[in-house]
């Protein structure tokens, strides 16, 4: 893990959907699926970096999806080519992709598709693995322009009915198809799956979404409760498996 931030210039950013952007940063970069950086694109104000995970890497750029939802984001979301901005990571555990043989799912809520892409495109590398994706939104998909058309098997579900099934996307999902399940979106989500999955006897990996100070573990910001105590999304995760976890309904 780098402990510096390093600067990067603006390779391109884009609104993709509603409050939705999708940004590159130039450089080169070594990224495990399922890692996140700590961003920021300003002196002293706001005071906090902007956890974010990796959508995508190649040899020129690292991609990251956002929703804007606070002043930082709308920050990132003013930012132009060759603009400057400040990059923490790669941090967190990540996904071990040698856990994830046979038939795997994927299922991500909103948002949650954004680092779920980076991990389709490194299993989709690997012999013998077979990769569903399972994505649900609120109203009009984004992020899966590198899943459409390659994944084997895609489904999607929104709240208000746009496209795919209506409604939410675990009530589409049946656990027992696959071998291993991995999930990331809102809390809730993650804990009606979960549940799903153990009463189908599938293991579940799931990557936590929370606030964060730091992104290094000293702050304590992202604690989550587990069967052996509280742990750091930052430093012990984000990604965890799902039988680990205490989370609200």
């Amino acid at each position: 893990m780098k402990s510096k931030y390093v600067e990067a210039a603006v390779y391109k950013n884009e609104q993709i959907s509603d409050c939705v952007f999708r940004l590159s940063v130039k450089g080169s970069f070594d990224v495990k699926p399922g890692q996140f950086f700590m961003l920021r694109a300003w002196g002293q104000e706001p005071l906090l970096s902007r956890p974010i995970s990796v959508h995508d890497v190649d040899d020129e750029k690292i991609t990251f999806l956002y929703h804007v939802v606070g002043r930082g984001t709308q920050i990132f979301s003013k930012l132009r080519e060759g603009d400057d901005i400040s990059l923490l990571g790669p941090l967190g555990n990540g996904f071990e992709l040698d856990m994830l043989k046979g038939k795997v799912a994927l299922v991500g809520g909103g948002i949650g598709v954004a680092p779920l892409n980076y991990l389709y495109k490194k299993l989709s590398m690997n012999e013998g693995v077979e990769v569903s994706f399972h994505a649900g939104y609120r109203s009009q998909p984004f992020g899966l322009e590198c899943i459409q058309g390659s994944c084997s098997l895609l489904n999607i579900a929104t709240e208000d009915a746009c496209v795919g099934e209506k409604g939410y996307i675990i009530d589409y999902f049946e656990p027992k198809l696959y071998d291993i399940v991995v999930c990331c979106g809102p809390e809730i989500m993650m804990s009606k799956l979960i549940k799903k999955c153990e009463a189908a006897g599938v293991p579940i990996l799931v990557s936590m979404e929370k606030k964060m100070a730091c992104g290094i573990g000293a702050c304590l910001v992202c604690t989550c409760k587990t069967k052996d105590g509280n742990k750091r999304s930052c430093a012990d995760g984000p990604v965890f498996l799902g039988s680990e976890l205490i989370l609200n309904d």
